[in-house]
């Protein structure tokens, strides 16, 4: 047998990652160039792109603009390919949670939630797929949440967005594995980041949700590079359509 090993490493590739200047999306970019691919980041801010790209240095480049904006669309495809190459590798980490309770959703809340969370994924990836099917190689990775099948208080624009995440990665399978593009989804539980800086602002409810899990502790963001590894992958090349949860257990209980 070949060195295993060999199925994680990601030479030659060309990644791109929504959402890459803060949080898991940043630590996704940082795993796939570690194992050797050159790296895309986007996002809305420039000064946090700017310590990205010095922190990937030749591996890495970065392009500031808004995923929702579908006007920009074309534009951004442009931007994404001009540094590597068209990218064989997506990962659409980008995403917003306005925590607007039902009764109080507002129409833009809800339509802000939607564009980024649900739409944005799939239209990139829409734009990207030719190069991929081109190659016959590609990988597209979602990120999902335990929203996408709980309810949390506050979170009905954002949960109907990652539910929606969950068919979206399936219906991306059946539309494009046959071309050789897998289709996958990262569910994570609690990793402390931007978005859940709210929940973890409050210990006894961090320590809650700590317990909820099976292992017993919410997630360390170097928790997401393995499973971030496995589907960009060679290592992965007959999984697809799935929606793999990151999250120690919290939906097994």
């Amino acid at each position: 047998m070949d060195d295993p090993r060999a199925l994680f490493d990601l030479t030659g590739r060309v990644a791109c990652v929504t959402g890459a200047s803060s949080g898991l999306g940043r630590r996704a970019a940082q795993a796939l160039a570690a194992a050797g691919a050159r790296v895309v980041g986007v996002a809305r801010r420039a000064e946090a792109l700017a310590g990205l790209k010095a922190e990937l240095g030749d591996k890495g480049a970065t392009v500031t603009a808004d995923v929702a904006d579908r006007a920009g669309l074309g534009r951004l495809v442009e931007q994404i390919s001009l540094a590597f190459g068209a990218p064989d590798i997506v990962i659409h980490a980008a995403g917003i949670n306005t925590r607007e309770v039902a009764d109080e959703v507002t129409p833009d809340g809800w339509d802000a939630t939607l564009a980024l969370n649900l739409s944005a994924p799939f239209f990139l990836s829409q734009a990207l797929v030719p190069a991929m099917k081109a190659k016959g190689w590609g990988r597209i990775v979602n990120f999902a949440s335990l929203q996408t099948t709980r309810a949390f208080p506050g979170g009905i624009a954002y949960g109907a967005s990652k539910a929606g995440i969950g068919q979206l990665t399936r219906a991306m399978a059946e539309a494009w594995s046959p071309h050789g593009i897998t289709a996958n989804a990262i569910g994570p539980g609690f990793f402390p980041t931007e978005l859940t800086q709210a929940v973890f602002d409050d210990p006894d409810r961090a320590a809650r949700n700590a317990a909820q899990t099976c292992i017993g502790r919410n997630g360390w963001v170097e928790d997401i590079d393995g499973p971030i590894l496995f589907l960009c992958s060679e290592a992965s090349s007959y999984v697809t359509g799935q929606v793999l949860m990151v999250d120690g257990g919290f939906t097994a209980k």
